[in-house]
C-alpha cells in the first residue's frame, strides 16, 4: 500500500473512531475495507481514498472509519468474568436497587456474541438472588453492519464454534436452511442493539449498573482512550462497575476510576473502592 494512501486511511480511522493503526499493520486496512471496496467497485485502496477526497460524503467516511475497527469477538470470551457478573456483581447491584431493574451495557459489542453470552447465562444459570429481577442488556457498536448482524442474531458455523458448547448451541439456536444458526426468541428478547460511536457522548443511552468495555480501548490512541473511558464512566450508576478485558487497565489513562477491590478487571468511580469493599 502506498504511504500516502495508508496515511489518509490511518488518519480517517484516528479521527473517526480513535483507532491508531501502525504502518506495520497496513494489511489490516486492506482486509477490513475489502468488502466496501468490492461493493463500490474500487480496484485499489488508492481508488477508495480518491473517492473520499474528491467527493465529500460524511456518511461514507464514517462507514469506512467504522469498518476499520476490529470486530474480533466470540461467545463466552473470558467466561469466568461473565459468570462472576451474573453470580456476584448483579446480585449485589440488585440489593442496592429499589426498582428491581438492572441495566448492563456492552460497549463496543461488535456482532453481539458478548451480549448473547450473558443472555445465555441468565437463561441457564440464573442465581436465586436474581429471580424476579428485570435485567436489560444493551450492546452498542460503531459499525452499522455489525450492529445489524447482532440484531438478526444469525451466525455462521465458524462463529458458533468459537466458544459455544454443542449443548448450548442446540438449546439456544436453530439451524436455518442457509446453514446459519439463529438465536432463540428468548435470547433475543433479553438484548437490544444500537449503533453508537464511543467517541460521542453516551448520555442518550441511559445509566448502567455494569458496563463491559472489554478489549475495546487497546487499539486506540491514548487521548481517545481517555476520552472514551471517561465518557463511558459518566453512564455508571452510583456504585456501578466497568469491566475491562484481561490485561487492560486504566492507570495513566484516567484518574476518575480505580480498581474494584473484589473483582479483577473491574473498575469503579475513584474514591469508592474502599466503600464498596466495606459494604460487601
Amino acid at each position: 500500500m502506498q504511504e500516502e494512501v495508508f496515511n489518509e486511511l490511518a488518519e480517517l480511522a484516528l479521527k473517526g473512531s480513535g483507532q491508531a493503526i501502525p504502518k506495520s499493520k497496513s494489511y489490516l486496512i486492506e482486509a477490513r475495507l475489502a468488502a466496501i471496496a468490492r461493493r463500490e467497485g474500487f480496484g485499489t485502496m488508492a481508488d477508495l481514498v480518491h473517492c473520499l477526497k474528491s467527493r465529500a460524503n460524511a456518511v461514507f467516511a464514517a462507514e469506512v472509519a467504522a469498518a476499520l475497527v476490529s470486530k474480533d469477538t466470540w461467545f463466552f470470551r473470558d467466561r469466568e468474568a461473565l459468570q462472576r457478573i451474573v453470580e456476584d456483581v448483579l446480585p449485589k447491584r440488585l440489593k442496592a436497587s429499589n426498582t428491581g431493574r438492572l441495566k448492563v451495557w456492552c460497549a463496543g459489542g461488535a456482532t453481539g456474541q458478548e451480549a448473547y453470552s450473558l443472555a445465555i447465562l441468565l437463561e441457564d444459570e440464573l442465581p436465586a438472588s436474581l429471580r424476579g429481577a428485570k435485567i436489560d442488556i444493551l450492546s452498542t457498536d460503531i459499525c452499522k453492519v455489525a450492529t445489524e448482524k447482532a440484531r438478526t442474531a444469525r451466525y455462521g458455523h465458524y462463529e458458533v464454534q468459537k466458544g459455544l458448547s454443542i449443548h448450548r448451541l442446540v438449546k439456544h439456536f436453530t439451524r436455518l436452511e442457509t446453514g446459519q444458526w439463529e438465536a432463540s426468541d428468548a435470547l433475543r428478547s433479553r438484548v437490544s442493539f444500537r449503533q453508537h460511536n464511543l467517541l460521542e457522548r453516551a448520555d442518550g443511552l441511559g445509566n448502567f449498573d455494569v458496563i463491559l468495555c472489554r478489549n475495546v480501548l487497546s487499539g486506540m490512541a491514548r487521548p481517545a482512550r481517555t476520552q472514551v473511558i471517561e465518557s463511558v464512566a459518566k453512564q455508571m450508576m452510583p456504585g456501578g462497575m466497568i469491566l475491562m478485558g484481561s490485561g487492560e487497565n486504566m492507570f495513566g489513562v484516567t484518574d476518575k476510576l480505580e480498581p474494584a477491590r473484589e473483582f479483577r478487571g473491574g473498575w469503579v468511580a475513584a474514591g469508592t473502592a474502599n466503600a464498596e469493599a466495606s459494604a460487601a
